[in-house]
């Protein structure tokens, strides 16, 4: 896809995940916003080895949502790309229903269950591992929030993609500086970010705007060329972004929109599928 069609399939996909997030009157709003972008870029943007026929392809690249509840937003794209029925998003978070509040691996499309913030991108780090040992040319990509990088399991994550030189690991970091009970410094700092990664033995390659399709795409062809070390791309994004009353607002964080702020936001998004 070029960057005019990657804009109009981010917009319809925030208007999916909104509205199983509002059927469901139950999700995160916030952050499945704030990766929106990042992850279209990812999954439309020709990087990924994927086959939604054969989800569990032998030779397909991994993908693991670190922020496991911005589950919505790959629901989204998953139901979009075919790996199971559309209408499994009118039934999120229900008992007994495929798409729960966070992945699971039953899921077709999803590589680990997660939600316990800090696992995801230690199973990414397994998973790259497990690559290099079997000699398999497979990319491995993960997205964490900025909040998430408060758990110390990250980090001991982040020190052993570098001491295995696990150049098949590309994460991204959705920087939207907003966690559940405030803003992520307030809550525990854990800046300098690009500084932390970089001192652990990672290539920063930090955006100017996460939300930026153009300049999303760049960046991970550049984070693609890089050898011998794992790539972190730094992307600063806006909590709720798309959803203008919404975005910058904790109080966003894990809520479904009202009917009213429904009506409001959909017309929105739809004009900009056209």
């Amino acid at each position: 896809m070029d960057i005019s069609e990657l804009k109009k399939k981010a917009a319809q996909l925030r208007i999916d995940a909104l509205t199983a997030i509002h059927k469901a009157n139950s999700g995160h709003t916030g952050g499945s916003m704030s990766c929106m972008d990042l992850l279209v870029a990812l999954y439309y943007g020709g990087f990924m080895k994927i086959d939604s026929k054969r989800p569990h392809w032998d030779e397909r690249d991994f993908f693991v949502l670190s922020k496991g509840h911005a589950a919505p937003a790959i629901y989204a794209i998953l139901a979009d790309l075919g790996f199971f029925d559309k209408s499994e998003l009118d039934h999120l978070r229900q008992v007994g229903a495929l798409l729960q509040g966070h992945p699971v691996v039953k899921i077709p499309g999803i590589e680990a269950t997660t939600g316990s913030l800090g696992q995801g991108i230690s199973v990414a780090v397994g998973l790259a591992l497990a690559c290099k040992l079997d000699r398999e040319d497979r990319k491995v990509f993960t997205l964490l929030g900025d909040g998430e990088l408060q758990e110390g399991q990250v980090w001991e994550a982040v020190m052993s993609a570098s001491h295995y030189r696990l150049d098949n690991l590309i994460a991204f970091v959705d920087k939207n500086n907003l966690q559940i009970d405030g803003t992520c410094k307030s809550v525990m700092n854990v800046e300098p970010i690009a500084d932390k990664f970089e001192s652990f033995g990672w290539k920063v390659i930090p955006l100017v705007d996460g939300h930026d399709l153009e300049e999303i795409t760049r960046a991970i062809e550049k984070a693609q060329k890089v050898q011998r070390q794992p790539v972190m791309i730094l992307a600063p994004t806006v909590k709720g972004k798309g959803v203008e009353f919404a975005e910058g607002k904790v109080g966003y964080h894990g809520v479904a929109l009202s009917q009213e702020e429904m009506s409001v936001a959909i017309p929105v998004l739809q004009e900009k599928t056209k």
